[in-house]
Order: structure tokens, then sequence, then C-alpha cells
């Protein structure tokens, strides 16, 4: 990975990173708070040793007690010297433990002996380091050789007694703060690293592309009254999820679909991915630029179109593939005279059965003969096989992938089985886009700010304006059939837009 990979990181998963730090900071505050105080005394210690005047033994006895120095160093902590240590200070603990709060140091190039000890009282703590060195000198001197004179060849001497500390050497509120800042932020940064790379769901393009090469013909931004409110072309027509569903029927306009069925599947990999929102708001963008239109719930396991919708959803589509009425008998119009919707019917026992059967491959083939465009919206692909089923006989499948819903895995999985079918992915729509700052929908802002601006100086897509009466209609075949209408009027389309050809009929 590299740096600005990091950072994006950093930026999505700062909540992370931040509570991380927090209790890695809180707990170097409870550990200071909890911790018990600990005080340190220490006592210095001089090694000589006794020679004679020449300079040569001045040398000689300076070089032999640096050489002996560290083994009376090790001394200090040893049972010799901390035994007398516990008889006069009527300590109850044995030498092994007093050994672990007792350190001892040398100094590099002298002949001083450092002796600290740390201890819960400070009192305590300076009794036991005097008394060590009192008793390590005592130890010393009998350990000695003693040369024929009598008098000890080495002597040690107090050079700096301990005194009582006032202030604990532990714990360091300054230094448990430092460390639990940086230990939280590592941590906070691995975490956040860590829940990156676990986490394989889709959220944007980058992650499509590495899944799958086929074309984002559509990206719907997040709308929390999306479910409240499904019908978004036709209740805020001027909205960014509204003109979002423009730009994916005008996209869709440009797929070349060949010879094949005009028919289309609307799938997805797991429930909750925005497909059948999806399939209504496109299907009613296309009727209202001029195409007629056939919204086909196929969905056999749980529809939602007819409720939607608000129309009669008990017969429909089962009801015409068992052979209980006809066509005619069940699309209901909605909307405009270009839109026709043919409701799910009674949920039967065999979805992918009725829908593999050749009484669905004749129902498809009557729909596309009468309208330009069939969609057909589906059962989510891994749970059960009716949407595969069903794309092999269209013309291909618009894949609905919900940002943040589904995994790179199940999406995998999911056009595998597509492909296993022999059925044309036609593109992807990426439902539920969370829009952050940098994404490439700018104007967006200018329609939620200057939507009612536009409306009223006729300069939106198709805005007309006829007896100084402006009409705002997001549709150029709209703004075209009011202009011949009302002749006169002049027609405000965007630079290179044309007014089409329009079936009077």
């Amino acid at each position: 990975m590299e740096l600005h990979e990091y950072v994006a990181i950093l930026r999505k998963r700062w909540l992370t990173v931040t509570v991380v730090t927090a209790l890695g900071l809180a707990l170097a505050v409870l550990a200071t708070v909890f911790a018990t105080p600990m005080y340190t005394a220490t006592t210095k210690t001089f090694v000589s040793v006794r020679s004679g005047d020449t300079v040569g033994d001045l040398v000689q006895g300076s070089t032999y007690s640096q050489s002996q120095v560290r083994s009376y160093a090790q001394l200090a902590t040893m049972p010799a010297v901390l035994d007398p240590v516990i008889e006069d200070l009527g300590l109850t603990v044995g030498p092994g433990t007093l050994s672990k709060a007792i350190s001892v140091t040398v100094p590099q190039n002298t002949v001083i002996i450092s002796i600290s000890v740390t201890d819960p009282s400070a009192e305590r703590a300076a009794a036991i380091a005097n008394a060590v060195a009192s008793h390590l000198s005592q130890a010393v001197s009998d350990l000695a050789p003693t040369p024929a004179t009598g008098s000890d060849p080495i002597r040690l001497s107090t050079v700096a007694e301990a005194g009582v500390p006032g202030t604990p050497s532990s714990p360091d509120a300054k230094v448990n703060l430092a460390i639990g800042l940086v230990l939280g932020l590592a941590l906070g940064i691995a975490a956040a690293v860590g829940q990156e790379l676990l986490d394989t769901r889709v959220r944007n393009e980058d992650d499509l592309r590495k899944v799958t090469d086929a074309s984002v013909i559509g990206s719907i931004p997040l709308d929390g009254t999306a479910e409240q409110s499904p019908l978004v072309v036709q209740g805020s027509p001027q909205s960014p999820r509204a003109e979002a569903f423009r730009r994916l029927r005008t996209n869709l306009q440009f797929l070349d679909v060949g010879e094949r069925s005009r028919a289309i599947v609307l799938v997805s990999a797991i429930p909750a991915e925005g497909k059948s929102t999806t399939a209504i708001n496109l299907a009613i963008t296309l009727a209202d630029a001029g195409s007629r239109v056939a919204l086909v719930d196929a969905d056999l396991r749980r529809p939602s179109i007819a409720s939607y919708l608000g129309i009669e959803g008990n017969v429909g589509l089962t009801t015409v593939l068992i052979g209980q009425a006809t066509l005619d008998d069940v699309l209901q119009p909605w909307g405009s005279d270009r839109l026709d919707v043919l409701a799910s019917g009674q949920i039967p026992p065999n979805p992918s059965e009725l829908l593999g059967s050749r009484a669905m491959s004749a129902v498809l083939s009557t729909l596309t003969e009468r309208y330009d465009v069939v969609l057909l919206d589906t059962a989510p692909l891994l749970p059960v096989t009716d949407g595969a089923v069903l794309a092999k006989l269209a013309g291909g499948a618009l894949v609905a992938v919900g940002a943040g819903t589904v995994s790179r895995h199940q999406l995998a999985e999911a056009l595998g089985s597509l492909e296993s079918v022999d059925a044309r992915v036609l593109g992807v729509v990426l439902n539920k886009l969370t829009r952050r700052q940098g994404d490439r929908y700018p104007y967006y802002d200018y329609y939620a700010s200057e939507g009612s601006t536009r409306a009223a100086t006729g300069a939106t897509t198709g805005g007309t304006t006829s007896g100084g009466t402006t009409v705002a209609d997001p549709d150029p075949v709209g703004a075209a059939r009011h202009v011949r209408s009302g002749g006169g009027a002049k027609v405000r389309l965007w630079p290179g837009a044309r007014v089409p050809e329009l079936d009077e009929s």
C-alpha cells in the first residue's frame, strides 16, 4: 500500500483511531492513579586499595580496585550481605525477594558503587540502602586476603548516604501518559488498517474494479428516506437521486443489446441492495423519456413492486404463467400511458420452475414485441437461482450493488452464477453510494440548492418557456411535447441536445 492509501484509510477510519488512542490514554491514567507509589533511595560507596607510596604502587592499586569493583557490586545482592541487613532491620522478606528491590551500578572507569533501593516506604528504602552499604563493606573486609601487616588491603567508604526521598520515583504521570498516547495511537492505526484489510464490502467503484470489469453505468447516492419514498423520480424530481436515475437511463440507452431481447433483468447478490427501487425508478424515467416500458415483478419469493406502486398484486405474472389469465387481463397502467406494470401475482411453490418454463419465454416474447423496454425485477442471486434462470432468457442483466452492503466475494459469486448460465451482464448500478468530499458529483449541490431557481428561469434540462410562463420538465421529450402543443415556445436544452421526434399517437 502507498502512503496516500494509508492516509485515506486514516481519514475513513478516524473514529477507530480516536477511540483506541483514547483508550490507551485512559489506561495510562488508570495505571498512574491506582499504582502504588514507590520511593527510591541511593547510597554511594568508594572502593580504595591500600598500597605503597610510589607511583607504581598507586597505579597498581587503582587498576586492582577497578578490576574488583564489579565483583563487589554483585556481592551487594547476595545473602552474605542481605542476611545481616534483614536481621538488623527486622524485615520479613527473604534475601531473594529483597535483592529484587536493590539495584547496584558501577559507572564506567570509576571505583564507585551506587546502591539504589526501591520500596513503598521512603524511610525503609533509605534504611535498607545504608544498611546494604555498611554490610557490603564488612563482607568485603572479611573476604579480602589479609596482608602480613594485618591491615585491610581494600576499604569501602560511604561517600554519600541515602536520604529519605520526598517524592515517589514511580509512577511517573508524564511518562505513563506519553507511553499511553504513543501505544494507543499505534494500536489505533493498526486497528484501522486491519479493519480496512478485513472489510471486503464493496463501497465504491475502486472496490468494484477488484471484482469485475463490467462498466458502472449508474451511481445512485444514499438517501435515508428511500424506503419510505421509493418513487424519488416522481416525488422529488430535482433531487440528486432523481438525477442519478436519469443518468442511468441515458447510459442504458447507449448500451448495445444487439439482436437479443430488449428484456433486461435487475439482479443483485443479496437482499437489501436497492434492486427493486432501482427497477421502479428506471422504468419511470424511461417512460418519461418516451419509451414504452413494461415493468415486471418477477421476484416470486418476496415481491415488492405492487406495494411500492400501490397497485393490485394478487394477480399478475404467476396468473398468466399457469394459464388463468392473459397479459391484457393483468397488465396495469401506471402514471403515464407509456408505463405498464405486471405484478407478481400469488407466490407459487415452484418459482424457479415457472420462471424457466416455456410459458415464461412466451410471456417475454409477447412483452418485447409490444414494448420498447421490459424491466424484470427478480430475487437475489445467492439465496436462489431465479435471477440466473431469468437472465438467461432475457437480453441481459443489470447488477444492482449496494455500497457497504455486499462483500466482494458475494458479488463475485453472484456474477459467477450469471456467467455459468451464459447470461450477459450489461453493467453495474452502484446503489447507496455515500457522497464524500471530492466525489465526482458537484452538480448534485447545484440541483439541490438551485432547483427552484432553475425551474423559475427555465434553466432545467428541457425547461420550456411559453407566453411568459416557465415549465420545468426534466425530460427533453416532455419539453418537446409541450412546445409542439403550445406553439412558438422556446426550448432550452443542454448544449448539443436536440428535440426528439415524438410519436404523436
